[in-house]
């Protein structure tokens, strides 16, 4: 009888020992809202909505809606032309799960508003445009009962969050040098609108879940295949260009080079591509390095090694696209080299001068000796970022209970 008043008393002084997490099926956004619960001790108390596009037919030009507006017009046209030929493929969502319920703000809300007394406070996370109007209305609808912390820039009215999390690079459309590349009557539409209030937390790059015990796992986990390789492992990490960081073959053919003018250094180097690198890029370093019995190339079957590389690899060269490999291999402190930097602009060049003005990153040019390491104070975004959730819920009153 005891026990249970203690668990009620807990729950009345708000303890949270539960988290909803919004995601929008893409990995780089929902590994985000993930490492943060991870950090803050809540990794077994995850419940996983995800808000999905109609996918299939004329979806593809209708992503830049909100998805409300293209869920709605989805139906429309399907009522119109038939299934057969704009079929809606909501269960298509990726990262191969399959019970992940869709999510519905008023039953989420429902359920924050029945559950308080017996279950404490939700805790929300969302991440990515898509999640906005599902997380603002469930804190609508039970502001009384859940916390709801958004990742990534929000665009404008930051006061439907609790705490807003986003990278100093999202702010950089507001320093004078930005302004100076926008045309006066587009600049209000730029993310953001006004300098970050109290509730929004900077990091340098993005949230992730390769924490101290991820790595200790995958450590061992990777252990046959990594460990007994020569040394030092340089482990190559290759994403896609994107309108921001925008690169091709000349690259590809770039890194070639200066991987030959390295290899020496190296005992072994892995090279890993991501879905998302053309496979006119990809066949160009297969090719090259394909019977080179010091590199190894991931061929995409089989488990993914890249946590198993972020704990054994002794320095990486990452392409400038991915924000998300970058912070993870930085978090790692171990040399992080990169390269196609010099190809980036607007906020994403601003991100690769922090990380060099940081001295957690520096360019690749082929003329390392990968042996020689380097140090550096490690990124610890995610941590820090949990660390401003429990002062932020400690000042409503509430607390976190793994």
């Amino acid at each position: 009888m005891e026990w249970k008043k203690r668990a009620m008393s807990e729950m009345l002084d708000g303890a949270i020992r539960r988290v909803v997490v919004i995601g929008n099926g893409f990995a780089g956004a929902e590994n985000q809202s993930i490492g943060l619960v991870r950090a803050l001790g809540l990794s077994n108390r995850i419940s996983l909505y995800r808000v999905t596009r109609p996918q299939g037919g004329i979806n593809r030009w209708f992503k830049w809606l909100p998805v409300s507006i293209h869920k709605k017009l989805d139906s429309v046209v399907r009522k119109i032309c038939g299934n057969s030929r704009f079929q809606s493929l909501n269960s298509n969502i990726g990262n191969g799960i399959s019970d992940v319920l869709e999510a519905d703000a008023h039953s989420i809300a429902i359920m924050a508003r029945e559950t308080f007394y017996k279950d404490g406070p939700l805790l929300v996370v969302a991440s990515g445009r898509d999640t906005i109007s599902v997380a603002t209305s469930i804190k609508r609808l039970a502001s009384e009962n859940v916390f709801l912390v958004q990742i990534q820039h929000p665009r404008f009215l930051l006061n439907r969050f609790d705490l807003v999390i986003t990278p100093l690079h999202d702010y950089y459309p507001l320093t004078p040098h930005a302004q100076l590349q926008l045309p006066w009557f587009l600049r209000r539409w730029v993310t953001p609108w006004e300098p970050p209030g109290r509730n929004v937390v900077l990091t340098v790059g993005a949230l992730h879940q390769a924490d101290s015990a991820a790595l200790r796992v995958a450590a061992s986990a990777w252990h046959d295949e990594l460990a007994t390789l020569p040394k030092p492992l340089l482990v190559v990490n290759i994403g896609g260009p994107t309108g921001n960081c925008p690169y091709g073959v000349d690259l590809a053919k770039n890194l070639v080079v200066m991987l030959q003018n390295v290899l020496w250094s190296c005992g072994t180097i892995r090279i890993s591509f991501s879905r998302r690198t053309p496979e006119k890029i990809s066949k160009i370093l297969v090719k090259e390095f394909f019977t080179n019995p010091k590199v190894q190339i991931w061929d995409g079957e089989g488990p993914n090694p890249h946590m198993g590389h972020l704990a054994w690899a002794d320095a990486f060269v990452i392409t400038a696209d991915s924000v998300s490999m970058l912070s993870e291999a930085c978090s790692t402190g171990k040399p992080v080299y990169v390269i196609g930097a010099e190809l980036c602009t607007w906020k994403f060049a601003d991100f690769q001068n922090s990380l060099q003005k940081q001295g957690v990153a520096r360019p690749f040019t082929g003329m390392e000796n990968i042996a020689e390491s380097w140090c550096y104070p490690p990124l610890n975004d995610t941590a820090e970022a949990a660390t401003q959730v429990i002062t932020a819920l400690a000042q409503r009153g509430w607390t976190i209970r793994a």
